[in-house]
């Protein structure tokens, strides 16, 4: 007799992958056509599998909406995390401006960005606690690479790291409000890059800018 790999953990593997897939579909149709625009139905056939199967695993769009904010955060701190750890602090800050690019690679993740973060604000929503623990780990990665440029010598030594990462995550999700509201007319990469100069020329020893 042969055992068959389809139990309860083959199952719930099989739905671990199935899920992923989904998102990853969800993103690239959202980045691509904007959330509103977007249909289930086209997600699902991305996947191969009926409308019906995508909401055995999503309950609606809207909590599939969360799972792709959520997938977003981790491949952004996944992307943040491959900055050498010997970065000075001028490379931690073009950084920021990078971070911007691959922002404006996707446009409609803007979009969900902006979208889902009002919802945020309401403390009884789920987005409400993905984005509380989105800002506390963005800032603490931030802040880290800040304090290892600051111990390299690449920064003064008063520079408070942990408001310098604050400061440069407000202005860049502040900025990307702007650019939704604007239409795309507000120049988001240039704009991050003048802050990020600003703050080079704060905190540099030499105090020059990018």
């Amino acid at each position: 007799m042969t055992s068959s790999t389809r139990g309860p953990r083959g199952s719930y593997s099989v739905g671990i992958a199935r899920r992923r897939k989904i998102v990853e579909a969800a993103a690239r149709r959202f980045a691509q056509e904007g959330y509103h625009r977007t249909a289930l139905s086209r997600i699902a056939e991305d996947v191969g599998i009926t409308e019906g199967g995508l909401l055995h695993h999503f309950r609606s769009k809207k909590h599939l909406l969360l799972a792709v904010m959520e997938h977003r955060f981790t491949a952004e701190a996944e992307w943040w995390a491959h900055l050498p750890e010997d970065a000075d602090g001028r490379t931690v800050l073009r950084a920021m401006v990078e971070a911007t690019e691959r922002h404006l690679a996707e446009p409609g993740l803007i979009e969900l960005f902006v979208l889902t973060s009002a919802e945020a604000a309401d403390p009884t929503s789920a987005a409400h606690v993905l984005f509380a623990e989105r800002y506390e780990r963005a800032v603490e990665q931030l802040a880290g690479q800040l304090h290892r440029a600051r111990d390299n010598g690449s920064l003064r030594e008063d520079t408070d790291c942990r408001a310098v990462a604050r400061e440069c995550i407000a202005v860049s999700d502040g900025l990307q409000l702007q650019w939704v509201i604007s239409e795309g007319a507000t120049d988001l990469a240039r704009a991050v890059r003048t802050h990020a100069d600003r703050i080079a020329r704060t905190i540099t020893p030499d105090g020059g800018g990018l």
